[in-house]
């Protein structure tokens, strides 16, 4: 149920490039997995100026985001959607991580990426906190830049449950007290991007993808409890009054504007014995993955059922989190525009939504632009939805109050037309013919 235990699954597959070259982590090595995108992960295993291997691309494509959640790539939203259903607590157990301990964070492979970031960034880490309400813990993804040797910037996300915990300690006059984890078993990078209810614990279901074989550890400082295989673990705390500047690439692979984020100061940090750091880079395959697969699962659960609803898929050209295709058997002239309102209820960030008739494969944007060449009319079957909350990734939106516009596309048969006339041309036999067995 560790890292390295799936790393060893994946390379068993063939699904791993180990790379022996020396590399620097200063764009070295997010060149080199922006090249790996579609392909094997990569694992560093000399990186120069650290004692740390560093893997990257290590859920870049849906085949290994299916084995990290043991199903096929098909079965995706279902075993998603039944261990968001069905969550069940974690076990605790001694820890690895506690092997070695240090109060700085010494050759930390932390990557930078791109030219104009602010810095390197910490881009897997995996934030736990402690609910102010519940006493639950909450996990969620933060990005983290160096500025000394035991201090780092921390993205939240205004909103955003772990940015409800800090403010619940600002407003008791504390500093909040923090474990982040970097090197974890998928499942847990899954779960932790999964945006669950207030109050939920995400390890729950965590737990629940990997069978029930999750073990937790308690940490003596904070007293939160992290997974038992972590690579690192650093505690320290979120501090009440302190910011800085930083600017950061985003799954649009744009610039973010230039933000003051508050602080994390380290307390201790703890790694297995030759660790291995987990990189992220931002705005490509893996990163995408990780954010908009179980969003996707999420939207599918919700329209279950639903004004026969199929499936639903958050496009690449969409970056994976603001343009979704829903792809539905339509028996009433209402039901698409039904669904695109359900579908902008379950994920607020999305801009459009386009729906297609059983025919059409939402996962092709070919497919998709064919629909709506022979089955969309743009004064009929467009929906405008104006100033509304949108995505902080979406540069063209008003970014200081998070308002934008939202569009939905009905790309569905119309009902008034004859349907032979949107039928597909299918040639028989052609499943069975194969022009390799004829040419010499």
């Amino acid at each position: 149920m560790s890292m390295r235990e799936y790393i060893q699954h994946i390379d068993d597959a063939g699904q791993v490039s180990r790379i022996d070259k020396s590399v620097s982590v200063q764009y070295q090595i997010a060149a080199l997995t922006a090249q790996a995108q579609g392909g094997n992960a990569l694992l560093f295993e000399n990186v120069q100026d650290s004692r740390y291997r560093v893997i990257t691309n290590m859920v870049g494509t849906k085949d290994r985001f299916a084995r990290a959640l043991g199903c096929e790539p098909g079965a995706i939203h279902d075993t998603m959607l039944a261990a968001i259903e069905s969550p069940r607590p974690p076990t605790v157990s001694s820890a690895k991580f506690m092997q070695n301990h240090d109060k700085s964070m010494g050759g930390l492979p932390v990557v930078t990426h791109f030219e104009k970031e602010s810095g390197p960034f910490i881009a897997s880490a995996i934030v736990f906190a402690r609910n102010p309400d519940t006493g639950a813990q909450n996990t969620s993804f933060h990005r983290m830049m160096p500025i000394s040797e035991n201090q780092f910037t921390i993205r939240l996300v205004e909103g955003r449950h772990l940015h409800r915990c800090f403010v619940d300690a600002q407003d008791h006059g504390e500093d909040l007290r923090v474990a982040i984890v970097v090197g974890v078993h998928p499942a847990v990078l899954i779960a932790g991007a999964y945006q669950a209810q207030w109050g939920a614990d995400e390890m729950d279901i965590a737990n629940a993808i990997l069978g029930g074989g999750l073990r937790m550890s308690r940490m003596s400082w904070s007293g939160l409890q992290v997974p038992s295989e972590s690579e690192i673990v650093m505690e320290g705390k979120i501090l009440q009054d302190e910011t800085a500047p930083e600017w950061m690439v985003e799954m649009l692979r744009t610039y973010d504007h230039k933000r003051y984020q508050p602080i994390f100061e380290l307390e201790s940090i703890y790694h297995r014995d030759s660790p291995i750091f987990h990189d992220i880079l931002s705005g490509y395959g893996e990163h995408r993955l990780l954010m908009g697969m179980p969003v996707e699962s999420k939207i599918n659960g919700a329209l279950q059922g639903k004004n026969g609803f199929v499936t639903a898929s958050m496009t690449g050209g969409g970056c994976n989190w603001l343009h979704a295709v829903v792809q539905i058997k339509k028996s009433h002239r209402n039901d698409p525009r039904d669904i695109i309102d359900r579908t902008f209820e379950a994920h607020r960030s999305l801009k459009m939504v386009t729906v297609v008739d059983e025919d059409i494969n939402p996962d092709s944007a070919t497919d998709v632009e064919y629909a709506m060449a022979t089955r969309f009319q743009a004064d009929q079957d467009i929906v405008i939805i104006r100033d509304v909350h949108g995505s902080s990734l979406d540069p063209s939106s008003d970014q200081e109050n998070l308002r934008t516009a939202k569009m939905g596309i009905d790309a569905t048969i119309p009902q008034d037309k004859r349907p032979e006339g949107f039928e597909l041309a299918r040639i028989p036999e052609y499943d069975n013919t194969h022009l390799g067995d004829y040419l010499p």
